[in-house]
């Protein structure tokens, strides 16, 4: 009897061995930490915890990642799993070979939202800006040059209207935050900027703005789509799995976020209302080589 025991639990460990899954192994999940490790980790630990209990004899934990800390983990391999805004992923998968496996649903003021875009902003009084041609000599504002849905939506946008922000922009600075652009839009400190779709609602709803101070310049209507917008839409931030990361857990991983319930104390702490399969990042992919920044930026 004991060695048949022995020779099935030989089989089994070379089954499982030729998944690629190893039993009791400790996977680590890189998230992007944009308003820092503290806040990162309040909203994902519990994410990591679900997936350690989902998914047996494994645990996940999750790592805070600061912007410039994204491409080296990656690389490396000190990460096994990482989620970070669309175009960051993209960047890693055309120079480290990641893999997106799902896309977060998100939940922004009620709605659950599998995209997202831009909004390009000025004041609603500001009669010399209409169009995106008018931003020719003009202040302008974004948040961060590694912003998607705050800066680089809207570059490609104004990039296509045939106005340069490196060449064409009386300034261009970068607020740091998304509510940093809107109140400096707001007080005149710059003539328009940008932020990602629904941070002007959001801020309305809790009183810091009024809607009517603005006006968006490009509006753009997308159906099912409910929130101020400027750009085209692209698909929310996925997870996804570093080159080495066998597909085997890969695969398990995806099935228990798509089992994740909103009402989920993972969901919930995340903002999510779930996940799905991933989507086609190609889009971004185009993005980047347009613009030539990220993965295709001229000078790495």
């Amino acid at each position: 009897m004991k060695v048949s025991f022995c020779k099935l639990m030989l089989v089994l460990f070379f089954f499982m061995a030729g998944t690629g899954v190893v039993f009791g192994e400790n996977y680590k999940i890189g998230v992007l930490a944009k308003n820092g490790p503290v806040k990162a980790l309040a909203k994902w630990k519990t994410t990591g915890d679900y997936l350690s209990q989902a998914i047996s004899g494994h645990t996940f934990e999750v790592v805070p990642l600061g912007f410039d800390d994204v491409n080296p983990a990656v690389e490396a391999g000190k990460v096994d799993f990482f989620l970070v805004n669309s175009s960051m992923f993209v960047t890693a998968k055309v120079k480290f070979g990641a893999t997106a496996i799902a896309t977060m649903v998100n939940s922004r003021q009620g709605q659950p939202l599998k995209s997202f875009g831009g909004v390009i902003l000025t004041t609603a009084e500001n009669d010399d800006i209409n169009s995106l041609a008018d931003l020719k000599g003009k202040t302008f504002m974004a948040v961060k040059q590694s912003s998607f849905g705050g800066w680089q939506m809207a570059y490609k946008e104004i990039l296509d209207a045939g106005i340069d922000p490196q060449s064409d922009f009386a300034k261009l600075e970068f607020g740091g935050k998304h509510d940093n652009v809107v109140y400096a839009v707001m007080n005149e400190a710059v003539d328009a900027g940008t932020v990602r779709t629904d941070t002007m609602e959001r801020m309305a709803a809790a009183g810091e703005i009024d809607l009517e101070e603005f006006k968006l310049i490009t509006p753009k209507a997308h159906a099912d789509f409910p929130f101020l917008c400027s750009t085209t839409l692209y698909p929310e931030w996925p997870l996804a799995k570093v080159a080495s990361t066998p597909a085997a857990i890969a695969d398990q991983v995806v099935v228990a976020l798509k089992a994740l319930k909103p009402a989920d104390e993972a969901a919930k702490k995340a903002k999510v209302v779930g996940w799905v399969d991933a989507l086609d990042y190609g889009p971004i992919e185009n993005l980047q080589a347009s613009l030539k920044i990220g993965a295709y930026a001229t000078a790495q």
